[in-house]
């Protein structure tokens, strides 16, 4: 049974940083993109960042640029996102995403076929 677990997620201020990580198991990513999607209340779930299968190529939303920061360690099968300047406009789960087919850092969420639980992260103003 294929599994994404993220950690990492909490309550912070403006300004702090956070680090999220989603451990897979049951399968090898390492030849598959993995993203990061969240969702806020009242809101659809949207694209936040992805990384390729080698870890060489990123795709970020406009809002995240230059503040978040995608990351994979193949050898721990995990997939980071390192946010910092959050801001109270980044409050949401965020879920963490495998794919199957896809190699390339899609945004798109129907290019993934796995998904964790998501983790709550709370940023105050």
């Amino acid at each position: 049974q294929v599994q994404l677990v993220e950690s990492g997620g909490g309550l912070v201020q403006a300004g702090d940083s956070l680090r999220l990580a989603c451990a897979a198991s049951g399968r090898t990513f390492n030849s598959n993109a993995m993203g990061w999607f969240r969702q806020a209340p009242g809101k659809e779930r949207e694209f936040v960042a992805a990384i390729n299968w080698s870890g060489g190529s990123t795709a970020y939303t406009n809002s995240v640029k230059g503040r978040f920061t995608i990351s994979r360690d193949s050898a721990k099968n995990t997939v980071y996102l390192q946010m910092n300047s959050l801001k109270p406009e980044d409050t949401a789960v965020y879920y963490c995403a495998g794919a199957s087919a896809y190699t390339t850092a899609a945004r798109a969420a129907y290019a993934y076929n796995y998904w964790g639980q998501g983790t709550q992260v709370t940023v105050s103003s």
